[in-house]
C-alpha cells in the first residue's frame, strides 16, 4: 500500500470520514485539500488537527498553480478525488458552481496529475493512482427491477448528476488518451457520522429530535441503495490497492429502501431512545416533489465483490443505529453546522 495520499474534499462528509480512517487506522500520510465551501467542516477533522500525518490546505481544486505546487512539494503516491458539489437541490437552484467545481475542477486535477505523473520515475509511475469518487446518479433512474452495473448507459437527470457524468468521462479519457492510471468508483447513497444535515438521514434525525415536521418529497416511495460511509471508505482503499487501471467499480450497500421507510425507521428508533408525547411518525409531512427526482437507484457491486473481494460490513439496521447514536453523542457538531459557527473555525481550535 502507498503511504502518502493527496485527498481533495477531505473536510466533507465522505472525504472527512476517509481522512480520519487513513490517519487513525491506517497510519497513512494525508495532504488534505479542501475549499471549505458550506459543506467543508473543520470540526470533522478535530481528531487529527495536530496529527503529524495530516496536513490541511485550504484551497480550490480549480487553482492550477496550487495543485501543481502541492504535487511537486509532497510527491504523493495517489490522489483520491472527493471534492465536488453534491446536493441535488442546490444544483437545481444554482447549477453554475456545479459545472465549475465538478467539471472544471476535475479537469484541472487531471491536468496537474498528468504533468506530475509524467515527471515521476518509471518505478513510481507504476505505483501511482488517481481515484475519482463518483455517484450512481450518473446512471439516471431505474424501474421497479434491475440494478446499475458498470456498463449501464449514462442518463443523468439533474445538473448535479450531469456534472458528475461529465467528470467521469474526463477521467476515462485521460486514461485512454494519456495513460494516466485512473480508477473510478460510483457509489450509492452514503450515510453515517459527519453528514451535512441537509441530507435525508441527518435532516430527519435533527428534526425528529426537536419534534419538528418531517418533510418527505412526493409520495416518499423513491428508492435508494444505502451504504454506510465506513464501508465506502474501505471500498476505495481496496480499489486503489487492487483495482485494474482504467476500470470503474460500483459500490453499494445492498440495502434498498424507500425514503418513507427510512423515515419510519428513524422515527421508531428515536421514539424508543428519546420518546416524545406523540409518535414521531405523526410528524411526517409530504411536500411537493423536486424537479427531475429519480424514482429508484440500485447498485450491482458484484464486480467489486468478485474481483477485489470487498463486502459491506454493515447492514442498514446496524449502520443506522450507529449513525443515530453518533448524532446523539455529537450534538455540538450538528449545532455548529446549524448556526453557521463551524464556518469561522480554524483547524486546531476548540469546537
Amino acid at each position: 500500500m502507498t503511504d502518502k495520499w493527496l485527498v481533495t474534499g477531505g473536510a466533507g462528509f465522505i472525504g472527512g470520514n476517509f481522512v480520519l480512517r487513513q490517519i487513525l487506522k491506517n497510519n497513512r500520510n494525508i495532504i488534505n485539500l479542501d475549499k471549505l465551501s458550506y459543506a467543508g467542516n473543520l470540526d470533522t477533522l478535530q481528531q487529527v488537527a495536530n496529527h503529524p500525518n495530516h496536513q490541511f490546505v485550504q484551497g480550490d481544486i480549480v487553482d492550477a498553480e496550487l495543485v501543481a505546487d502541492l504535487l511537486q512539494k509532497h510527491q504523493p503516491d495517489a490522489i483520491v478525488h472527493f471534492a465536488a458539489e453534491s446536493h441535488v437541490d442546490r444544483s437545481i437552484e444554482g447549477p453554475q458552481v456545479f459545472i465549475e467545481t465538478n467539471v472544471m475542477g476535475t479537469f484541472n486535477m487531471l491536468q496537474q496529475a498528468l504533468k506530475y505523473y509524467q515527471s515521476l520515475s518509471v518505478e513510481r509511475q507504476s505505483k501511482f493512482r488517481f481515484l475519482h469518487v463518483s455517484t450512481d446518479e450518473v446512471y439516471g433512474s431505474l424501474g421497479e427491477t434491475g440494478a446499475f452495473s458498470e456498463t449501464t448507459p449514462y442518463a443523468p437527470n439533474s445538473p448535479y448528476s450531469a456534472s458528475k457524468a461529465s467528470s467521469d468521462h474526463l477521467v476515462r479519457a485521460y486514461y485512454h488518451t494519456y495513460g494516466l492510471p485512473v480508477l473510478t468508483t460510483n457509489c450509492s447513497n452514503n450515510y453515517g457520522p459527519y453528514q451535512f444535515p441537509e441530507k435525508l438521514i441527518p435532516l430527519m434525525i435533527e428534526k425528529a429530535l426537536n419534534g419538528d415536521a418531517l418533510p418527505v418529497y412526493g409520495d416518499g416511495k423513491n428508492v435508494r441503495d444505502w451504504l454506510y460511509v465506513e464501508d465506502h471508505c474501505r471500498a476505495i482503499e481496496t480499489v486503489i490497492s487492487a483495482g485494474s487501471l482504467g476500470e470503474v467499480y460500483n459500490v453499494g450497500g445492498n440495502e434498498e429502501r424507500q425514503n418513507i421507510d427510512i423515515v419510519h425507521v428513524l422515527c421508531d428508533l428515536l421514539d424508543a431512545i428519546k420518546p416524545l408525547k406523540q409518535s414521531r411518525r405523526e410528524l411526517i409531512t409530504y411536500v411537493k416533489d423536486r424537479p427531475g427526482h429519480d424514482r429508484r437507484y440500485a447498485i450491482d457491486s458484484s464486480k467489486l465483490q468478485n474481483e477485489l473481494n470487498w463486502q459491506p460490513k454493515e447492514t442498514f439496521e446496524s449502520g443506522i443505529k450507529k449513525t443515530i447514536q453518533w448524532y446523539l453523542d455529537n450534538q455540538t457538531w450538528s449545532d455548529r453546522v446549524k448556526d453557521g459557527s463551524y464556518q469561522g473555525q480554524r483547524l486546531g481550535e476548540n469546537a
